[in-house]
C-alpha cells in the first residue's frame, strides 16, 4: 500500500490534484478541506488511502492524519462507500464530523447530500466509540462547538423560534463560522436566518 506521496503538484482543483513523484504522476481524489489547505502549494507531501477493486485503482489523499483516519473510519460503514466519505469530509469540517458523530447529532449528518436519516444513525451508532479515540484536542473542539450548538438552539427555543427552524438556522450557521463558534456568535448570525 501507498503510505504517501510527496512531489511536485501538477495540477489542482477542489475534488483532485495531480502531483508528480519521480517523473510519474498521480491523480489524486481530494475533499474541498483538503484542497483549501492544500492549494498554492507547488511541492506537498500528501497522506494516502489506496482503493483497490477489480475495475479500478484509485488513489484518495489526505492533507493530515485525522482526516485520513475518518475517513477509513466512514468507509467502514455499511453503505457508506469512498465516493461518499470524500463528500462528508467535503461538506463538513474534521471537528464538526466528529462532535456529530460523538453527540448523535443525525440532522447535521443528514444534511450532507447522499446521507438519509438511516445512515446518519448508522454513522453514529458503529463509529461513537472508534472516533472518540481519534485525539483529545479534536474531541474536546468538537464536544466544545457541540455544546455551543446546544446552548445556542436552547437560547433561540427560549426566544419562541420553533426547534425545527432554529436547528435549520444553527446548522446553516455552523458550517458558515466554522469549528471555533461561540454561543454568542451562533446565536446572533441564526437571528438573521429566522
Amino acid at each position: 500500500m501507498i503510505e504517501f506521496l510527496e512531489g511536485q503538484v501538477e495540477e489542482i482543483s477542489p475534488t483532485h490534484l495531480v502531483i508528480q513523484v519521480n517523473g510519474i504522476g498521480y491523480f489524486v481524489h481530494i475533499s474541498l478541506n483538503a484542497y483549501e489547505h492544500l492549494s498554492g502549494k507547488k511541492q506537498l507531501r500528501i497522506l494516502i488511502h489506496q482503493s483497490i477493486k477489480e475495475d479500478s485503482h484509485t488513489l484518495f489523499g489526505f492533507y493530515n492524519h485525522t482526516e485520513r483516519s475518518i475517513f477509513r473510519h466512514l468507509i467502514s460503514v455499511s453503505g457508506i462507500g469512498p465516493s461518499t466519505a470524500r463528500m462528508i469530509l467535503s461538506s463538513l469540517n474534521q471537528n464538526d464530523i466528529i462532535g456529530a458523530i460523538l453527540n448523535g447529532n443525525v440532522p447535521l449528518l443528514k444534511s450532507i447530500k447522499g446521507i438519509g436519516p438511516k445512515a446518519a444513525q448508522r454513522m453514529i451508532l458503529e463509529l461513537k466509540d472508534k472516533i472518540g479515540k481519534l485525539g483529545g484536542d479534536i474531541t474536546t473542539t468538537a464536544n466544545a462547538t457541540n455544546t455551543a450548538i446546544n446552548e445556542a438552539l436552547e437560547a433561540l427555543q427560549a426566544l419562541g423560534f420553533a426547534r425545527a427552524a432554529a436547528e435549520k438556522a444553527l446548522l446553516r450557521t455552523s458550517k458558515d463560522l466554522g469549528g471555533d463558534a461561540t454561543t454568542e456568535s451562533l446565536i446572533k448570525n441564526s437571528l438573521k436566518l429566522l
